[in-house]
């Protein structure tokens, strides 16, 4: 079977998330981060980079570059609840995610082809997902090894596919900069070049022992990069840090009726799932996203762990009584987070509140009755004939 690693990039993520929810700032030069003349740019917009305005590049020297820059203060909160939802598409399509940092994660795709088809359909379907969920684009990169996954993923940017098929790794190995590679800083770039090292090829034109006499340990790591080696798997994620649903509507509403419906609905599919995997959250979220595409979450905190539907979805309904309805809205979510394994051990001074923990008698007969008979085999009578015109 082939090996497959994917890694999956999101697009200028702070800088796009603030775009997201801003629709004035839409297709302009927007960056995070301070607005004084000593704070350094986190992020870039794609609009602003065309200006040559990176991350971590002064402010005063942003502006100089583009005066017309629209700076904007980070929230990492906000970026930590996208980065939550990212993670949790990569989930429904590889049970061996590692994430590599908040905008960032490889996934073990070996034997999604059985699931999805091609490794460049499922890398479509990935795209296609992440849009739905986050309403953010990424980009993605596929290969045998993951440091060529992580440089393939850079290739197309923004929101490309480049896959590296086992063929053709000689090749694009062949004429790849060395300052591609992963791990190979400027430092080692200059030694390099002085070598008269250029791309992987060159360093293929001496042998590994002249590589190890030269940058010890890291010598040989270099040689066997330059080769396409690299014996780096995907390191499995410490579980699931959410679960979540959300749907997008046939037809824009400010119906509170038809989406208590969606919540109940939603709120079914989360404490199901949350049950199924062994799961009990803290936190419940609900997400609303207007016709115009901005969104608001808003959350609660419980007083213990539950993975009981009644309980997720009072709870969404109380955060919704929170919510104006003055715009239409397109798309409407539960979420649940804050995670801890059933079963744990309660201590003496952490008690909590039977009616949140406990998961009910009628909880566990649909789950029963559903797993051995299907997902359609029980409906709340409130949601019968429910959710049969939407886009998701």
């Amino acid at each position: 079977m082939q090996t497959w690693i994917l890694h999956i990039d999101m697009d200028a993520f702070f800088a796009s998330v603030e775009q997201l929810d801003n629709p004035e700032l839409r297709g302009k030069p927007v960056a995070v981060g301070g607005t004084s003349d000593r704070s350094v740019v986190s992020a870039a917009s794609y609009e602003v980079r065309k200006y040559g305005v990176r991350s971590a590049m002064s402010v005063v020297k942003a502006r100089q570059l583009c005066p017309e820059i629209l700076l904007v203060p980070g929230r990492m909160g906000r970026y930590k609840e996208i980065s939550i939802q990212a993670m949790g598409v990569l989930q429904e399509f590889s049970p061996t995610v590692e994430q590599a940092s908040v905008d960032e994660a490889y996934i073990d795709g070996t034997g999604l082809e059985r699931l999805f088809g091609p490794i460049d359909k499922v890398s479509r379907q990935i795209k296609t997902r992440m849009k739905e969920v986050t309403g953010l684009t990424c980009s993605v990169g596929a290969a045998p090894v993951r440091f060529l996954a992580k440089i393939a993923s850079d290739v197309n940017k923004p929101d490309g596919i480049f896959i590296i098929n086992p063929q053709e790794i000689v090749d694009f190995l062949r004429v790849l900069p060395v300052n591609r590679v992963p791990g190979v800083g400027k430092k080692l770039v200059d030694i390099l070049k002085r070598l008269g090292t250029r791309t992987c090829g060159d360093v293929l034109k001496k042998p590994r022992e002249y590589w190890e006499d030269r940058l010890g340990k890291y010598g040989g790591a270099l040689h066997d990069r330059a080769r396409g080696i690299d014996v780096t798997g995907v390191q499995v994620s410490s579980g699931a840090k959410s679960c979540s649903a959300e749907n997008t509507f046939h037809k824009d509403t400010t119906d509170r009726t038809v989406l208590i419906r969606w919540l109940l609905a939603q709120s079914e599919r989360v404490a199901g799932d949350l049950r199924r995997h062994g799961y009990k959250g803290r936190t419940v979220t609900l997400k609303v996203k207007y016709a115009d595409f901005s969104q608001i979450t808003r959350s609660l905190s419980l007083g213990g762990r539950t993975d009981n539907t009644s309980v997720i979805f009072k709870t969404v309904c109380d955060l919704l009584k929170q919510v104006e309805i003055r715009r239409a809205i397109r798309l409407i979510g539960v979420g649940v987070s804050n995670f801890e394994v059933r079963d744990r051990q309660v201590t003496l001074f952490e008690v909590e509140p039977q009616a949140v923990e406990a998961t009910s008698e009628l909880d566990r007969a649909v789950d029963a009755v559903r797993e051995k008979f299907g997902n359609m085999a029980v409906t709340r009578v409130d949601l019968l004939g429910h959710g049969k015109k939407t886009d998701n």
